[in-house]
């Protein structure tokens, strides 16, 4: 057995988290495997975005482990690159930058990167055309589809070849077709890439298609 296999590229151990009175997370442990793709489902308010904001280094647990990559994330001092190169982040509504056309979108996360200009905008070029959007690259975001917002968008979480693409509700806003389009690229990042994904979601067709589901209620995992 292989060490990816052995050690998890994600594990979750005993972690809580309320907000006041709330208890969001009630010592919740997850594993997933090295080019997994993982669905997590539940009803709205049981815990899914507040764990997957923990896994992005983007809020800190009560109490309890959490480790990427066999680093506990309380021990990284600059969780900024952190986030610019072990994971890829995509949201429902995809935070793209209006003002910026899609190629320059993608550019974002290389900033401040070893990336030259040139080789920042050819790698988001080729991202852009990976995921069958040439043409669109001097298009704003107003001037896309909601499913080319969303292409975009996981173009730009792809941009520093992240290990692990975390996913919260990412075809909620979109038709059938652009979410078969979604699918179809998941599922294509992790069998030819090796790219471990974690994805909420709420529609069972996302959660069908992901290698295991796990459901959240009540800041737990149901048993």
């Amino acid at each position: 057995m292989s060490e990816d296999r052995v050690t998890p590229i994600i594990e979750i151990e005993s972690v809580c988290k309320s907000f006041g009175v709330i208890r969001a997370l009630d010592n919740v442990d997850l594993r997933v495997e090295t080019g997994e793709f993982v669905a997590i489902t539940g009803p709205s308010g049981s815990g899914k975005s507040t764990l997957l904001h923990l896994l992005a280094a983007l809020d800190v647990p009560d109490s309890g482990r959490i480790a990427v990559h066999g680093r506990d994330l309380r021990d990284l001092r600059n969780l900024t690159r952190y986030r610019r190169h072990d994971i890829g982040l995509v949201f429902q509504l995809h935070t793209l930058l209006a003002h910026l056309d899609a190629r320059r979108n993608v550019e974002i996360p290389m900033m401040g990167t070893h990336r030259s200009g040139r080789q920042r905008r050819h790698r988001a070029l080729e991202l852009l055309a990976e995921l069958q959007l040439e043409g669109k690259e001097h298009h704003r975001p107003p001037e896309l589809s909601g499913g080319e917002r969303q292409r975009v968008a996981i173009a730009r979480a792809l941009a520093n070849d992240p290990a692990v693409l975390l996913a919260d509700e990412p075809t909620g806003s979109l038709d059938s077709a652009s979410v078969e389009h979604v699918l179809a690229l998941l599922q294509q990042l992790r069998t030819d890439r090796g790219v471990t994904i974690v994805v909420i979601t709420h529609d069972p067709h996302v959660a069908a298609a992901a290698d295991r589901t796990v459901t959240m209620r009540d800041g737990r995992f149901d048993a």
